[in-house]
C-alpha cells in the first residue's frame, strides 16, 4: 500500500505532463489551415499544368492545320501550272531515209 500511492502520484504527474505538452487549439487550427492551403496550392498547380498542356496541344493543332493549308496551296499552284502549259503534239519520227541506189562505196558488200 505504501508503494501504491507514490506510483499513482507519479503516473498522474506524467499524464498531466503529456497532456500539457500537446498542441493547443490555436496550433491545431493553424495546422489544419496549413493543410487546407497546401491542398489548394496543389489543386491550383494541377489546374495550371492542365491549362498549359491544353494550350500546347492547341498550338500543335494550329501548326498542323497551317502546314496542311500550305500543302494544299502548293498542290493548287502545281495544278494551275500544269493546266496553264500548252499541250504540244508529239513530233513524228521521220521515216528512215531510204538508201540511194548506187551510192555504195567501192569494196562494200
Amino acid at each position: 500500500m505504501k508503494k501504491l500511492i507514490p506510483v499513482l502520484i507519479i503516473s498522474g504527474i506524467m499524464s498531466t505532463v503529456f497532456i500539457a505538452c500537446g498542441p493547443s487549439a490555436e496550433e491545431k487550427a493553424a495546422a489544419e489551415q496549413a493543410m487546407k492551403d497546401s491542398i489548394a496550392n496543389v489543386e491550383k498547380a494541377k489546374a495550371d499544368s492542365m491549362m498549359a498542356a491544353m494550350e500546347d496541344s492547341l498550338a500543335v493543332v494550329k501548326a498542323t492545320q497551317d502546314s496542311l493549308a500550305q500543302a494544299k496551296a502548293t498542290e493548287d499552284s502545281l495544278a494551275a501550272i500544269k493546266s496553264a502549259k500548252p499541250k504540244t503534239k508529239p513530233k513524228k519520227d521521220p521515216a528512215p531515209a531510204e538508201p540511194k541506189v548506187g551510192s555504195k562505196k567501192p569494196g562494200a558488200k
